[in-house]
């Protein structure tokens, strides 16, 4: 691991700006429960007129500066969930346990399974379904950044209760336990051995059974988490359900690589789609979702839905429900796109890095 000058100096090289939360939408209910919150989160539901008794349950992470309603109301998913019958779940991070809103998903008291936010999250699935009767063999996980790596956590430390997860710029779990390592990681520096990461997965319950799908999302422009936290992820997960390693299917989606990754019984469990030239942030379609996705900060149009794609991988969204999304197999160049990384596009901009990172160093006692 690198040390904590080099890591320091690698931060103020990153863009100014702390990007501001999206207003706040009425759409959500503050939801509250008397179950144990280590965690101390905060939560907040959608349950459209749609849901009927037995509905999936969609669990959605927020990214750092993020609250719940800005994300919903960006990415669209109670819109979404009105239109096919989900119910959506947005734990919500506080201040008092992390000044940035990020989830702590690097901190072994709350990146664990029975601990602090990880348990508060299991708890507040738990009083979802006593007291909406959702399904409990069709709870998804979601989020972005740091709400990413905590989905990643969830993913992990409780595959008994998610069928599947989707993780949106990213990290794999169990890849850190501090904040410099969590910064290294961030940027691509220092993570185990590829034949490792699955052992780490293992070791974070005593789940036996299938193991959650898997959509993973990334800007190949990035420069907040690096993409080869992407490749880390998929290799991860892919060892953990016996998938070759060349994917079985490939194709453009609304112009972007997609790939997907099979069991032996031929069931997709892993997908991935690369958003060329897209920074950090979850990907959206502005203009062609049906659900009212908005741009803000870290929520950027690139013309493909990530909220309706994910949806569709989970099996809540029909097929037939798409809107327009165009798939063409990839060929040759097509293919090469998966491994290009282009300059940035101008509207992909990361910004407000350096200083949520400096705030989160001097929060944790190593930056003065």
């Amino acid at each position: 691991m690198r040390n904590l000058s080099d890591t320091i100096a690698r931060l103020t090289r990153l863009p100014h700006g702390l990007p501001q939360t999206a207003l706040a939408s009425t759409r959500l209910r503050a939801f509250n429960e008397t179950r144990p919150n280590p965690g101390q989160l905060k939560a907040w539901i959608y349950v459209p007129q749609s849901a009927s008794l037995g509905a999936p349950l969609v669990v959605v992470l927020h990214g750092c500066t993020q609250d719940a309603a800005g994300y919903d109301q960006s990415s669209g998913w109670s819109r979404l969930a009105d239109q096919h019958g989900f119910v959506v779940l947005y734990p919500e991070q506080q201040r008092s346990n992390n000044p940035n809103l990020c989830f702590n998903w690097f901190s072994a008291d709350d990146a664990a399974r029975g601990k602090g936010e990880a348990r508060s999250i299991r708890e507040m699935v738990a009083a979802v379904h006593a007291r909406h009767g959702t399904d409990p063999q069709r709870v998804f996980v979601t989020g972005l950044s740091a709400g990413g790596a905590m989905a990643a956590v969830m993913l992990a430390a409780y595959p008994d209760v998610f069928a599947g997860g989707a993780v949106i710029a990213g990290l794999p779990f169990g890849v850190a336990r501090s904040v410099p390592e969590a910064f290294d990681r961030m940027r691509g520096q220092g993570h185990p051995p590829v034949e490792a990461l699955p052992d780490l997965v293992r070791s974070a319950s005593s789940h036996s059974a299938s193991w959650p799908i898997l959509s993973v999302w990334h800007g190949s422009a990035d420069q907040t988490v690096d993409q080869s936290n992407a490749f880390a992820l998929i290799e991860q997960w892919r060892a953990l359900h016996g998938a070759p390693q060349t994917p079985g299917k490939t194709a453009l989606v609304h112009g972007y690589p997609h790939r997907v990754w099979s069991d032996p019984s031929g069931r997709d469990v892993i997908e991935e789609y690369r958003i060329t030239g897209l920074g950090h942030g979850t990907p959206l379609d502005t203009r062609g979702s049906r659900h009212g996705e908005q741009a803000a900060p870290f929520m950027l149009d690139a013309g493909i839905s990530s909220t309706h794609l994910i949806g569709r991988f989970w099996n809540i969204v029909p097929d037939q429900a798409d809107y327009g999304r165009s798939i063409a197999p990839a060929d040759a160049g097509g293919a090469a796109k998966l491994c290009q990384q282009p300059g940035q596009a101008a509207w992909s901009r990361d910004t407000g890095v350096q200083k949520t990172i400096e705030e989160a160093l001097r929060n944790a006692g190593l930056m003065k």
